[in-house]
């Protein structure tokens, strides 16, 4: 049973679904290189939109592009995934407060499309009293479509982007994930916070294997947070 406080329902969904719509058509960018990506490694456009619809991973699946071979590395490839995915470890544990108070199905069912966006739209607006879960899914549904839409693209268009960096919208997701934080609580312990994770991240990108300084940079920023309990209103 979903308690008087936390819910679900449609209104909420559009709602996410609306705010993240406008970031989201940048995803339709990296989609389409997706798919140029893919065809050029040899997959088929069934394989591509299958992979786009069922992993929903955008640096994951241009990582397995790399290790597509005749005969896959399967085991190399299940480490560099889990590698790469391992921080939504971190922000599932953040969203449990709120997904406990509803049926595993429908938890599951949710965390099917979250990713880094609509993760981070989702867990401000916890921390400033909303209860509406829709948000967090309406979000993830314009983030899964448009990144399914743009991987199609990618495949039946002869010419796309192939460097979205070279356009600079590879600092799009970036510079929305830092807007949200800083639209956050401001207080010395966020502070605090956000500076060991900043700190520790750095480092671990320079001594780490690549991509395990996002897990280690949120760690120590946990740590800091789970040690220091903010003091309740």
């Amino acid at each position: 049973m979903i308690s008087a406080e936390t819910r679900l329902d449609a209104n909420g969904i559009w709602q996410g679904f609306k705010r993240l719509l406008p970031l989201s058509m940048f995803v339709v960018a990296f989609g389409i290189a997706f798919g140029l990506a893919a065809a050029q490694a040899g997959l088929s456009k069934t394989e591509a939109m299958l992979m786009s619809a069922f992993v929903f991973a955008g640096a994951s699946q241009f990582a397995a592009l790399e290790l597509w071979q005749v005969e896959i590395p399967l085991l190399a490839l299940i480490i560099t995934t889990f590698a790469i995915n391992a921080r939504h470890l971190l922000m599932g544990a953040s969203l449990y407060p709120w997904l406990r108070e509803i049926s595993p199905g429908k938890r599951y069912g949710i965390l099917t499309l979250i990713s880094d966006a609509n993760w981070a739209i989702a867990a401000q607006d916890y921390q400033q009293g909303e209860r509406n879960l829709g948000i967090l899914f309406g979000g993830g549904l314009a983030l899964w479509l448009t990144w399914v839409v743009g991987t199609w693209l990618g495949l039946v268009l002869t010419q796309g982007i192939p460097d979205p960096e070279a356009l600079g919208l590879d600092m799009v997701l970036g510079c929305f994930l830092l807007t949200m934080a800083l639209g956050g609580k401001k207080n010395l312990r966020n502070l605090v916070i956000w500076s060991v994770a900043g700190g520790v991240s750095i480092l671990a990108l320079y001594l780490l294997p690549p991509n395990s300084h996002v897990v280690a940079g949120a760690l120590a920023g946990g740590l800091v947070g789970a040690f220091w309990l903010e003091e309740a209103q």
